[in-house]
C-alpha cells in the first residue's frame, strides 16, 4: 500500500496564499501542461477565446477559463494528450483608442507621429501591458501550454490572415462596395455590431411638412428624431394600399432647402397605422432606408463627413456638427411654417460606440466585404449534419436563425493598428491582391484600411496551430475538441470561425472539415441579485480580488458549481465564502484521516468490510458515475453538486463519525480496514475534485499518497467493492434513527455531550442491531441500568420495521427550568396565533391585502397552530402544574 512521506505533514490550517503560486510554477516547470504532438495518446485540444491584449480578465473571463481548465485537467488525467492553447487578440479599436488617448494627454495625435511611428508606439504599449493577462491566468491556475502562446498579429497568424484573404479574393468571395455601415465619428471608422451598444435616449420627435403649405395642394407630413438627415432625403414612402396618399404616388415634392424635388414612392415597408403613415427616406444614413433605396433605385447622397459634420449639401448647414444641425434645421423649418406639431419628447433606442461612447451614425461608405451566403450555409450545415454539436441543443435555433439569414460582412476598418488589407493599387485603376509570399508590383500603393479584428480571430482555431503550413500540431490537434464561449458572441465570433473553418477545411481533409467538434455555450455571470455585472452599476467583481481573499479554489468552485450549458450564473461573496469553507472542510477531513493513519491501498480492499465501509464505497462509485456524466454533458453544476454533497454531507458528516466508532473498537484488523477505506475514498474524491479545485487537492493528495502530482494522476474509476445497495438501505435507516433521536434530544434541551439511557424495540427486525454501537455513539446514548423507567418513547418508521426508542431523561433535564422556557415559548406562539387569526377574520384586510400577503399570514397561522400544540404536548409530558 501507498504511505505518505512522514516529512510532508499538513500545516495546521489551509492558507491558499502559501501554496498556489509555488504549486503552479512547479507544474509549469515540470512540463505538465506542454503538449506533445508526436504522442500516440488520443488528442484533446481547446483554444482560448483570446482576450484583448490591452485588457484584464473580468469575472466572465474567469468563468470561462475555469470551465476550460476543468475540461483540460480531466482529459489529461484520462490519458489524453491535451493542448490548451493560450493567446491574446490585438483588439484593433480598443488598443488604438487607448494609445490615442495617451497621445492626447501628451498633446499629440496619431497624425503627428505618422502611421509607422504610431504602430511602433502601439507595439511598445503591447509589450508593457501584454503580460498582465498571463499573470492573471497563472493566478487562476490555467493549465495552458505557455510554449505555444499566440497573438493575432504575430508573424505566423499574419501569414494565415493574408493567405485566407488572397484565397477568398481569388475565389470572388471578397469584394469592395459602397454600403451602409455603423460609423464612429470619433474613431472615424466603421465598427462591427458587437462594438455598438444600445441605450434609450430622450430625443425629440419632430413632425414637418413636405410640399405645399396650402392644405388644398399636394403635401405630406413626416416625423423624425434625426431631423438633420432630411438634408439627405431622396424620397417619401407610403404604403401602396393607403388611400390617403395613392394620388400622390409618382409625384414629386420640393425639398425645403435643396434645389431639387423628391418623389413619393409606394413600398410595403411603410406601416400606414404609425404616425402620419408616410416616411422620409434617407438611404445613405438609415439601414431600412438604404434597402428601400435599392428597391426603388434612389439617389444616395452622403451628407456627413467622417466626423459627422454636415458636408456637401450646399446649404447653410454645411460645416455644422450633426447635433447643432438638428437644432438649426428645426429652426429653419419653423421659420418656413413647416413644423406641424409641437416638438415633443420621444424615448428611443440609440446605438453608441462601445469604445468612445458617442452615438453611432449609419453612413454610406466604400468598404471591403465578404460574400457570406455559401460560407454561412456551410456553417449551418456543419451543425445540421452533426459535424459540430452545440451544447445545449436549445441554442441551435438561435444559431440557424443567424447563419441562415446572414448579411455580407464588412471586414474593413479605417484604422492604423491591425492587419493591413493586402490590396495594392496601381496605375489606370489596376488592383491586385498580394499573397504572403508575393511582392507588390513596383510603384503600387497599399490599401490603407485594416481588417476587422474578427477576421483574424475567426482563423484562431487553425492559424494558432501553424496553418497554412502542414504542421505536426495541425495534424494532431485539429479540429479542436471543444470551443468554450459565451452564447452572447455566438454570432460575432463563433459564426466567423465556423465560416472560415469550413472554407479552409475542405482542403485539409474530411476529418478536418470543421474547426471544433463540440461547441459549449455558457451563460453570463451575474451578481447575487441576478443583475448583469457592469462598471456603471458598480456591481462588477474582480476575480483576482476573490483569489486574494478566498483562494483560487474557492473562486473556481463557485463558478463551476453554477455552470450549466446556456444558463446564466449568479454569484456573490456568500458563494465564495461557502466554497472557501468547503476547501477547509476537505483539508480538515484529510488531516483527520491522516492523523488516524489513513493509507491508500495498492491492491484491493479487504473482503471483510463493515456496512459503513460498504456504504461509503458504494456511494463513491455512484458519485463518480454522476461526475463523469456531468463533465461529458458540460453540466459542471451537476458534477460539482454531486461531489460537494458527497464530500460534506456523506463523507464528512457521516462516514468520518462512523469511522471514529470503528477506530474506537479494540480490533486492529477493523481499524486497518477503516484506514484503507478512508484512504481509498479520499484518493478518489480528491482526484475527482482536482480539475475544479487543483490547489488544495494537490496538497492533500500528494501528502496523503506520497505520489508525484494530481496533474498527471489517473482519473478516478469506481472502487467496485461489493454490493453497496443493501448497505445503503441500512445506513439510510441508521441516519433516520439517529436524526430522530438527535431531534428529540434537542427538543428536550439536552446538552450535546450528555448521555441518556435508552432501550430499543424491534431493532433486530430493522436490521440495525449490528449497528447499535454507531447509534449509541452518534446519538449519545447508553445502555439502561437496572430499574430503567422510560420517560418518553419515540417510534421511527424505517424501511424494514418501526423501531421503538424508550428514553429515560429523568435527572438529565432541569424540569422547572424547562417548564419556564416552554411556557415562555408557548405564550409567544399563542400571541402569534391570536394576531394572525384576528387578521384573517378581518374582512376589510382580506379585501384590500394582496393575495401573496394573505397567503403569508395564513402560512404563519398554520405554523403557530402546530407550535402551540407541540409546546402544550411537551409541557404535559413534564408533568406537574
Amino acid at each position: 500500500m501507498s504511505t505518505p512521506d512522514s516529512s510532508r505533514e499538513l500545516p495546521k490550517t489551509w492558507d491558499p496564499a502559501e501554496h498556489e503560486a509555488r504549486l503552479y510554477q512547479a507544474w509549469v516547470d515540470a512540463g505538465y501542461f506542454t503538449a506533445d504532438a508526436s504522442s500516440d495518446k488520443p488528442a484533446f485540444s481547446i483554444v482560448i477565446p483570446p482576450p484583448n491584449v490591452n485588457g484584464s480578465l473580468h469575472m466572465g473571463h474567469a468563468y470561462e477559463h475555469v470551465l476550460m481548465d476543468a475540461l483540460s485537467r480531466r482529459r489529461r488525467m484520462q490519458g489524453y494528450e491535451v493542448l490548451w492553447l493560450p493567446g491574446m487578440d490585438h483588439a484593433a479599436i480598443a488598443m488604438q483608442t487607448m494609445v490615442e488617448r495617451k497621445l492626447a494627454a501628451e498633446g499629440k495625435t496619431r497624425d503627428d507621429l505618422g502611421r509607422e511611428k504610431f504602430i511602433e508606439r502601439v507595439w511598445t504599449e503591447k509589450a508593457e501591458i501584454g503580460g498582465n493577462i498571463g499573470e492573471q491566468m497563472r493566478r487562476l491556475g490555467d493549465s495552458v501550454d505557455w510554449s505555444r502562446e499566440r497573438f493575432t498579429m504575430d508573424e505566423g497568424l499574419s501569414r494565415a490572415v493574408h493567405t485566407v484573404f488572397k484565397k477568398m479574393y481569388d475565389d470572388g468571395l471578397i469584394y469592395q462596395a459602397e454600403r451602409l455601415v455603423n460609423w464612429s465619428p470619433v474613431l472615424k471608422t466603421a465598427v462591427s455590431d458587437i462594438e455598438v451598444s444600445y441605450a434609450d435616449v430622450e430625443g425629440e420627435l419632430v413632425s414637418f411638412r413636405y410640399g405645399s403649405l396650402d392644405d388644398s395642394q399636394p403635401h405630406i407630413v413626416v416625423a423624425t428624431t434625426r431631423l438633420e438627415t432630411m438634408l439627405g432625403d431622396t424620397a417619401i414612402a407610403v404604403h401602396p394600399d393607403d388611400e390617403r396618399y395613392r394620388h400622390l404616388v409618382g409625384t414629386e415634392l420640393a425639398h425645403p432647402f435643396l434645389d431639387r424635388t423628391i418623389p413619393v414612392v409606394a413600398d410595403d415597408y411603410v406601416d400606414p397605422e404609425f404616425g402620419s403613415g408616410a416616411v422620409k427616406i434617407t438611404p445613405a444614413h438609415d439601414p431600412n432606408d438604404f434597402e428601400l433605396g435599392l428597391r426603388h433605385d434612389l439617389p444616395m447622397p452622403t451628407i456627413m463627413d467622417e466626423e459627422a459634420r454636415i458636408a456637401g449639401t450646399g446649404t447653410q448647414f454645411d460645416g455644422m456638427d450633426r447635433f447643432e444641425a438638428r437644432v438649426k434645421v428645426r429652426e429653419a423649418l419653423a421659420e418656413q411654417g413647416r413644423i406641424v406639431k409641437e416638438v415633443r419628447p420621444y424615448l428611443h433606442s440609440v446605438g453608441h460606440s462601445e469604445r468612445t461612447g458617442e452615438p453611432i451614425e449609419p453612413r454610406l461608405s466604400m468598404q471591403w466585404w465578404i460574400k457570406v451566403e455559401s460560407l454561412a450555409k456551410a456553417a449551418g450545415d456543419a451543425v445540421r449534419d452533426g459535424s459540430t454539436v452545440i451544447h445545449p441543443a436549445s441554442m441551435e435555433p438561435r444559431w440557424f436563425g443567424w447563419v441562415d439569414n446572414m448579411h455580407d460582412w464588412c471586414i474593413s476598418r479605417q484604422l492604423w493598428w491591425g492587419h493591413r488589407i493586402p490590396i495594392w493599387y496601381g496605375p489606370d485603376g489596376d488592383v491586385v491582391c498580394v499573397g504572403p509570399d508575393e511582392e507588390a508590383p513596383a510603384g503600387y500603393t497599399q490599401e490603407t484600411d485594416v481588417l476587422d479584428t474578427w477576421f483574424s480571430s475567426g482563423l484562431w482555431p487553425f492559424s494558432t496551430l501553424g496553418w497554412p503550413d502542414k504542421t505536426d500540431d495541425l495534424e494532431k490537434f485539429y479540429p479542436t475538441s471543444v470551443l468554450v464561449t459565451g452564447y452572447d458572441i455566438l454570432f460575432f465570433w463563433v459564426a466567423r470561425m465556423m465560416m472560415f473553418g469550413t472554407y479552409v477545411g475542405k482542403e485539409l481533409g474530411p476529418d478536418k472539415a470543421v474547426p471544433f467538434g463540440n461547441l459549449f455555450l455558457h451563460g453570463l455571470v451575474r451578481d447575487e441579485h441576478g443583475r448583469k455585472m457592469s462598471k456603471s452599476k458598480g456591481n462588477g467583481i474582480d476575480p483576482l480580488d476573490w483569489v486574494e481573499r478566498f483562494g483560487a479554489d474557492a473562486l473556481r468552485f463557485t463558478l463551476a458549481r453554477g455552470a450549466n450549458p446556456g444558463s446564466d450564473i449568479s454569484v456573490g461573496e456568500d458563494h465564495a465564502q461557502s466554497s472557501r469553507n468547503f476547501a477547509t472542510k476537505l483539508y480538515n477531513a484529510t488531516k483527520f484521516a491522516m492523523m488516524n493513519g489513513a493509507t491508500v491501498p495498492d491492491a484491493g480492499l479487504p473482503a471483510d468490510l463493515t456496512v459503513a465501509d460498504r456504504w461509503i464505497l458504494g456511494r463513491l462509485d455512484e458519485v463518480l458515475t454522476e461526475v463523469d456524466a456531468g463533465f461529458e454533458a458540460y453540466e459542471f453544476s451537476k458534477a460539482c453538486e454531486a461531489l460537494y454533497h458527497f464530500a460534506w454531507d456523506e463523507f464528512c458528516d457521516w462516514y468520518l463519525e462512523l469511522a471514529k466508532v470503528q477506530f474506537a473498537e479494540d480490533d486492529e484488523k477493523r481499524s486497518e480496514a477503516t484506514r484503507l477505506v478512508l484512504g481509498a475514498v479520499l484518493d478518489r474524491l480528491l482526484r475527482a475534485l482536482s480539475p475544479v479545485m487543483p490547489f488544495v487537492t494537490e496538497v492533500l493528495w500528494t501528502t496523503l499518497t506520497g505520489r508525484q502530482s494530481l496533474v498527471v494522476a489517473d482519473w478516478p474509476t469506481p472502487v467496485a467493492a461489493g454490493d453497496g445497495a443493501e448497505a445503503a438501505v441500512t445506513i439510510d435507516d441508521l441516519q433516520k434513527l439517529i436524526t430522530e433521536v438527535r431531534r428529540f434530544r434537542s427538543d428536550q434541551g439536552l446538552k450535546p455531550g450528555q448521555k441518556v439511557p435508552v432501550r430499543f424495540t424491534a431493532l433486530a427486525e430493522s436490521g440495525l442491531e449490528p449497528a447499535v454501537a454507531y447509534i449509541a455513539s452518534l446519538a449519545r446514548l447508553e445502555d439502561p441500568a437496572d430499574g430503567f423507567a422510560a420517560t418518553a418513547t419515540l417510534e421511527v418508521r424505517l424501511s424494514r420495521a418501526t423501531v421503538g426508542v424508550e428514553i429515560d431523561t429523568s435527572g438529565t433535564v432541569d424540569v422547572e427550568a424547562e417548564r419556564k422556557r416552554l411556557t415562555k415559548d408557548l405564550a409567544a406562539a399563542e400571541k402569534e396565533l391570536a394576531q394572525t387569526t384576528a387578521k384573517l377574520g378581518n374582512e376589510q384586510f382580506l379585501s384590500k391585502a394582496p393575495d401573496a400577503v394573505v397567503a403569508k399570514i395564513r402560512g404563519r397561522r398554520e405554523i403557530a397552530v402546530e407550535e402551540v400544540e407541540r409546546l402544550k404536548a411537551k409541557l404535559a409530558s413534564l408533568g406537574g402544574s
